[in-house]
C-alpha cells in the first residue's frame, strides 16, 4: 500500500523529533539527571500515595490541584525564602508543558519570542509548534548577556515572550539578579502592539530548571515576582528532586498570568497519579537538599579537575559543566562513548557538556577523558 499524502504543516516537513541520545551504555551523563534514585522511604511513600489515588481512578483528577499547589508554594518558601500564594503556582507535565502553555497563551502567528543564545534547545521548538517567530540575541564570549543588545532587541522586536535561562543550559551560568531586573523592566510597554500607539508588556520567563544547584549568594528570581507582574519563574522536579520520570514542572507568576494559562491548558492535564506522587516526593525535601549539596560540591571539584587537564571549564550554577574547547568535539564525544561514557554534544562549537553523576561515574568520566586527551596529544 502506498503512503498517504498527509496534510503536514509545511514548516514540519523533513524534521525529526527532539531528543538527546538514549544509548545503552554504562555511564550516562548527557541529560542532567540526578544520578541518585529516590530512597526506599521516599519510594515507599510514593507507592502508597499512588495506591490510594488508584482507588479513585474512575473519577477525573482535581483539575486545579490545590493540594499540590500548596505543597509547591511551601517548598518555594523553604528553598528560596519567598512567600508565594498557592493560587500563584501553576504546574504541568514537566517544565516543557509549562513553557508550551506560555507559548500557547502569548505566542502565535503575529507574535515573537526572544532568547539569549546559546540556550535550551527546546525553545525554538515551542515557538515552531505555536507558529511564533523566534528571535535570538547572541551572548558575549563569556556567555553573559549584553544588556545593551538585549534592550535594543526588545525595543526593536516588541516580543510577546522574553526567555531568560538562569542557570543557563548549556553553559551553567546564572544571570545576575540586577540584569534580570533590568530586562524585565525594559519589557514593560515593549510587547506586541495592542492598539494604535498602545503596546503590551512582554512576558519575561526566567527558566530556573537548575535553581537548586546555584552557588551561595546567587538568589532566585522568585524574589522579583511581587515587583513585576509580567514575570514568570519556571521550575521542575526533574533535576534536583531526582524525579525526571515523574514529569512535573511548575511556575510562579501573577494571578493574571495564571488565569491566562488556565484558558489554554487541556482539561485534567495533571493525572491523579502524578499529583499523588509529586505530593509524596515533596514530603522528602530534606533528603533532596542533602543530595543537591553533595552534587554541587562534586561539580565544583570537576571544574578544577578539568582545568588541571589544560581544558577550559565554565563555573557552573547547575548540575553539569560545559568544557572545551576542541577542534573536533564530535570525535572526543565518540571516543568517550567508545569507552562507555555518554555525555552531550551541545552548545557552542568546540564545547561539550557533562552532567554530574555519582562519585564513581564522575571518576570514570575523568579517567576516560584523560585517556582520550592523551591519545589526541600523542
Amino acid at each position: 500500500m502506498s503512503e498517504a499524502q498527509l496534510p503536514l504543516r509545511r514548516e514540519l516537513e523533513g524534521l525529526t523529533p527532539y531528543g538527546a541520545p538514549q544509548l545503552d551504555v554504562q555511564i550516562r551523563l548527557n541529560v542532567n539527571e540526578n544520578p541518585y534514585s529516590p530512597s526506599e522511604e521516599t519510594a515507599s511513600d510514593i507507592a502508597a500515595a499512588v495506591r490510594d489515588a488508584a482507588l479513585g481512578l474512575n473519577r477525573y483528577p482535581d483539575r486545579d490541584f490545590p493540594a499540590l499547589r500548596q505543597a509547591l508554594a511551601s517548598y518555594v518558601h523553604q528553598e528560596s525564602q519567598v512567600l508565594i500564594r498557592p493560587e500563584n503556582i501553576w504546574a504541568a507535565n514537566g517544565s516543557n508543558e509549562v513553557m508550551l502553555h506560555l507559548f500557547q497563551a502569548y505566542g502565535g502567528p503575529t507574535h515573537k519570542a526572544l532568547a539569549f543564545t546559546p540556550a535550551y534547545s527546546m525553545y525554538p521548538e515551542y515557538a515552531r509548534d505555536t507558529c511564533t517567530e523566534f528571535v535570538v540575541v547572541p551572548r558575549m564570549s563569556d556567555f553573559r548577556v549584553d544588556l545593551d543588545m538585549a534592550k535594543e532587541a526588545i525595543v526593536e522586536h516588541k516580543p510577546a515572550l522574553v526567555l531568560i535561562t538562569s542557570p543557563n543550559n548549556p553553559t551553567g551560568t546564572a544571570m545576575p539578579l540586577s540584569d534580570i531586573r533590568e530586562i524585565t523592566q525594559m519589557a514593560r510597554g515593549n510587547g506586541p502592539q495592542k492598539s494604535a500607539g498602545d503596546h503590551t508588556d512582554a512576558v519575561v520567563i526566567v527558566d530556573e530548571a537548575y535553581a537548586e544547584f546555584r552557588r551561595a549568594g546567587t538568589p532566585s528570581a522568585m524574589v522579583l515576582l511581587e515587583e513585576y507582574p509580567n514575570m514568570v519563574v519556571s521550575r521542575t522536579m526533574s533535576k534536583a528532586f531526582g524525579m525526571a520520570g515523574l514529569r512535573l514542572g511548575y511556575m510562579a507568576a501573577s494571578q493574571q498570568i495564571i488565569d491566562n494559562l488556565m484558558v489554554v491548558r487541556l482539561p485534567y492535564h495533571l493525572s491523579a497519579v502524578t499529583q499523588a506522587a509529586a505530593l509524596a516526593a515533596l514530603a522528602h525535601t530534606e533528603e533532596l537538599r542533602a543530595q543537591v549539596a553533595g552534587l554541587a560540591k562534586q561539580r565544583d571539584q570537576l571544574v578544577v579537575d578539568l582545568r588541571a587537564m589544560g581544558l577550559e571549564a565554565i563555573d557552573s550554577d547547575a548540575n553539569f559543566v560545559m568544557f572545551g574547547t576542541f577542534a573536533d568535539r564530535s570525535r572526543v564525544w565518540k571516543d568517550l562513548l567508545d569507552r562507555g561514557v555518554l555525555i552531550r554534544e551541545v552548545g557552542p562549537p568546540g564545547w561539550l557538556r557533562v552532567s554530574i553523576g555519582t562519585v564513581e561515574e564522575t571518576a570514570a568520566f575523568l579517567a576516560a577523558l584523560r585517556e582520550v586527551l592523551a591519545n589526541e596529544r600523542a
